[in-house]
């Protein structure tokens, strides 16, 4: 299972569903992107750090971009953009579940819904 940021921020602000919702994932994925996004989010380095640790005690694989996901990426903007307002990172974290046959557990379920081949799960905090 690959987590979007908005499930992940629920986990690294305390919330106990979202805690049982990853740990019941027995592989845990996310994006670059992700990882990207809750780095910049941190309000130090050491909540950078304690960041990271997370991720590494909790057994998650990041996983990277790569040019086929930058290709799918770019034909997901072209396709969702204007019609449904994707954005840059969601079409990323699309591209990138979809690339690595994974299923995306989000809370931002309106973000993705119309993207064709993207399993999902909805998370409810």
């Amino acid at each position: 299972m690959m987590f979007d940021t908005d499930v992940l921020i629920w986990f690294l602000r305390g919330n106990e569903k979202a805690g049982r919702f990853i740990d019941e994932a027995p592989e845990r994925t996310t994006s670059a992107v992700t990882l990207m996004e809750l780095l910049q989010g941190a309000r130090s380095g050491q909540e950078s750090r304690e960041i990271r640790a997370f991720l590494q005690r909790q057994s998650f694989r990041v996983l990277p971009l790569t040019e086929s996901i930058s290709h799918l990426a770019i034909a997901l903007i072209e396709e969702h953009a204007l019609r449904d307002g994707l954005l840059l990172a969601d079409s990323l974290i699309a591209a990138t579940a979809r690339g690595a046959g994974e299923t995306l557990a989000t809370g931002n379920i309106k973000h993705f819904r119309r993207i064709r081949n993207v399993k999902l799960k909805a998370f409810r905090p």
